[in-house]
Parts: structure tokens; C-alpha cells; sequence
């Protein structure tokens, strides 16, 4: 199982969690077959953190810590060993003096990748940013070899620089197989992947104010593999990545990333729905559904101060109720959704859903249901109304705040 780097809309190279220290094994005498395989229905989840600094005209601005979250599963199987592969993204961030992380946005994205590591997809999806890493040669591998292999970084630079299509950075990476090593106790081989960037891009077709003249940095990763399954276990990553821009300034990203696959476990929709509902007995304004995403409580008409995310008194012992029941069931990782009825401006109405979304998750992590990794928080504003805007009873169900148990 293949994964990548996401990156922020100040195109900031991703990546996630802290791993553990690696104990090097003795290196096989024998050479090995490198392959990536899949199992149709097989479903993973990759967690990564980047710890980041940004400097503006070499001058530091600020530092971010950013969590990814991307979910995949295997829905076909070709006769060459290829699988289909479908995945959602997202990209969130930690505010400053709250624990939960936001996102802007979900991307979706379905793709071939070939048993060397090619992948085969449509110039539409903007995921994943970095493709076919690893790539293996069509020969056996043993300790020290080394080889390269192109690949590319497919970006979303439509927010800031207004960039309408995926711009695409051509990459030569080259890697070093370093032998047998132990991530958590399980069997691994270890791989270098680095590569150089110095790219000196076309001016795209628009864009907003300004746009990237030249593209400069590095990324250097330490790939562990699981060779018995057949894909990448977690990988670490050093990066510097400078945009020389059309306006005369400079933005350079450096830091640290980290991420890891987890296999998803099989969610048995129907017997949590029963006990989520069960648990929910009683409280008003509450709903439970479930579809392909998972199982979703729904607080509709939850009420805050108006305008505000300040949640009213009477409000909060519904989400310690909630907390006590996802205390239960703490293997599965969180959605929070903010929506609001049809009012004001769509930015406004964004930034209102996504607070009183955030508001929730908080109280969550406060009240110890989730850590904060394991709560993702978005705000939709009005795009996904559950009943008419006309009338005050269907204004009132549309302001809710959906916290979905996640199926992967």
C-alpha cells in the first residue's frame, strides 16, 4: 500500500506522527524481489504529522503542526497485480490555544498503482502529491543497491495563487536499499528515497496576483517496508522547499514529517448503530444514521449564542452523554462536521460551522472521549442542508453538528 505527502494550501510539503527508534538487524546475504501487492477489500489508514517552520523572504513568520489523515481501500484487482485504489485526504491543522485539528476541505481520489509502484490516474484528482515513491526496478534487490526512478508532486495551488489545475513537479529520486531493520517490533527492510528539486516552471494559464517563478528544495526519506505484505509500513522524512514568487518575494518551508499505515478494522454497521442508538435514547434533537462513511450522530438545533460558537449551558450535557458512549468504542477516529442554515455570506457561514464544529471537538477531548489525532473537524456552512431554508423548523434542523464514527 502505497502513500504520499499532502500539503497545505501554502503548499507546504506534510507528513505526521512521531516513530520509534529503529533497531538495525544483520543485512541478508541473498538478493530480493521488491513488489507492491494488494488484497481486494482491504482497507488502511495512514496518520502523518509535519512539524514545520515558514520563512518569508528568509525571514522566519511562523511555525505549523499540521495532522493528515487519509483513508484507502481496495476495490478491484488486474490481472497484471495491479490495484485500484480509492482514498480520501485530508489535510488539518491545529489552531492556536485549542487541541482539535481543522480542514478546509476533503479530496477524493481513485487510482491504478502497478506492482512496481507506477501509478495510473487521471489528471483530475489533486491526490496523492508524491507518485510512484517508491518505484522498484525490474530486478532482484540486495543490501546497497541503488537505483532511480521519476516520479512527480501534483499540487492544489487554486487558494492563494489561483492556480485552476493540478501543478505538477517533475521529480528524479533516488534510492538505496539499506537492508533488514525492526519498526515496533515487526520485520521490515529499509530504503532511502531523496531527491533534488530545481524546477523553473511555464506561467500557468491564470492565476491570482502572483504565481511561482522557481521551485527549489530537497526531500530525504527513510522508507520502512513491509516486505511480507507487500507495501510501506511508515516513512520519515527530512524536507526544505523554497518558492521563488512572480510578486519578488520568497517562501521556504523546512521541517520534519512522519507517517504510518494502519489497516482498518471491519465496522459492523448495524449492531454500533443499535448501541449508539440506544445510548441516545432520550435526548432531544438528536438522530442516528449510518452509510458507507459510518455511524453519524446528529445534533440538530444545537444551540449556541447567536453568531457565536459559544455553546449554551444546557447544550453540553448532550456531548458529555456522547462522550461517556465514544469512551466505549475508542478504536474508531472522529469526524466532526459543522453546518449552518442559509444566512449571511459563504465565507461567513464557513467559518460559523467550522467554530461551533470545533467547539464540540474540544468539549470531546476535554471530557477524554478522543485524543485530539483522532478527531478531524470541518465546517460545510450551508452546502449540505438537511430540510428547507424557508421556514424557522427547517433553518433550525439545517444549524446542527454531525460527529461521525469513522468506518475507516
Amino acid at each position: 500500500m502505497n502513500f504520499a505527502r499532502v500539503m497545505t494550501a501554502r503548499n507546504a510539503p506534510l507528513a505526521a506522527a512521531a516513530l520509534s527508534v529503529l533497531m538495525l538487524c544483520a543485512l541478508p546475504a541473498a538478493a530480493e524481489e521488491f513488489r507492491h501487492s494488494f488484497v481486494k477489500g482491504d482497507r488502511y489508514r495512514v496518520l502523518s504529522r509535519v512539524d514545520e517552520d515558514v520563512y518569508i523572504n528568509r525571514r522566519y513568520s511562523y511555525s505549523a503542526e499540521i495532522f493528515n489523515r487519509i483513508a484507502f481501500s481496495v476495490e478491484d484487482l488486474r490481472a497484471d497485480g495491479a490495484g485500484l485504489l480509492a482514498g480520501i485526504f485530508s489535510t488539518s491543522e491545529r489552531y492556536e490555544g485549542g487541541s482539535s485539528y481543522v480542514t478546509e476541505r476533503f479530496y477524493e481520489s481513485r487510482y491504478w498503482q502497478k506492482p512496481d509502484g507506477r501509478f495510473e490516474i487521471e489528471p483530475k484528482y489533486y491526490m496523492p502529491v508524491v507518485r510512484h515513491v517508491p518505484t522498484f526496478p525490474a530486478r532482484d534487490l540486495k543490501p546497497g543497491d541503488t537505483w532511480n526512478a521519476p516520479g512527480e508532486e501534483r499540487h492544489d495551488l487554486r487558494e492563494g495563487f489561483g492556480i485552476a489545475e493540478p501543478y505538477v513537479i517533475p521529480i528524479d529520486v533516488r534510492y538505496r536499499y539499506r537492508g533488514e531493520a525492526a519498526y515496533k517490533g515487526k520485520p521490515v527492510r529499509l530504503i532511502e528515497a531523496a531527491y533534488t528539486v530545481f524546477f523553473r516552471p511555464e506561467a500557468p494559464k491564470s492565476w491570482a496576483n502572483f504565481y511561482p517563478l522557481q521551485i527549489a528544495g530537497y526531500s530525504d526519506q527513510l522508507i520502512y517496508w513491509d516486505h511480507e505484505n507487500g507495501g510501506i509500513l511508515a516513512y520519515e522524512e527530512d524536507f526544505k522547499f523554497v518558492f521563488d514568487l512572480s510578486n519578488g518575494n520568497s517562501i521556504e518551508y523546512r521541517g520534519k514529517a512522519s507517517a504510518e499505515v494502519i489497516e482498518a478494522q471491519l465496522m459492523d454497521r448495524g449492531a454500533l448503530s443499535k448501541q449508539v442508538e440506544d445510548a441516545m435514547q432520550g435526548l432531544k434533537d438528536v438522530k442516528v444514521t449510518s452509510d458507507e462513511l459510518g455511524v453519524t450522530i446528529s445534533l440538530e438545533n444545537i444551540q449556541f449564542e447567536a453568531d457565536s460558537a459559544r455553546m449554551l449551558p444546557g447544550e453540553k450535557a448532550k456531548i458529555e452523554r456522547i462522550a461517556q458512549l465514544l469512551s466505549k468504542i475508542p478504536e474508531r477516529d472522529l469526524l466532526v462536521a459543522g453546518h449552518t442554515a442559509l444566512a449571511g455570506t459563504a465565507a461567513a457561514r464557513a467559518e460559523l460551522s467550522r467554530e461551533r464544529a470545533r467547539t464540540v471537538a474540544e468539549l470531546l477531548i476535554a471530557l477524554g472521549a478522543r485524543e485530539p489525532d483522532a478527531i478531524t473537524v470541518i465546517g460545510y456552512g450551508a452546502e449540505r442542508p438537511i430540510a428547507e431554508n424557508a421556514t424557522e423548523a427547517g433553518r433550525s434542523r439545517n444549524r446542527r453538528v454531525e460527529i461521525t464514527i469513522l468506518e475507516n
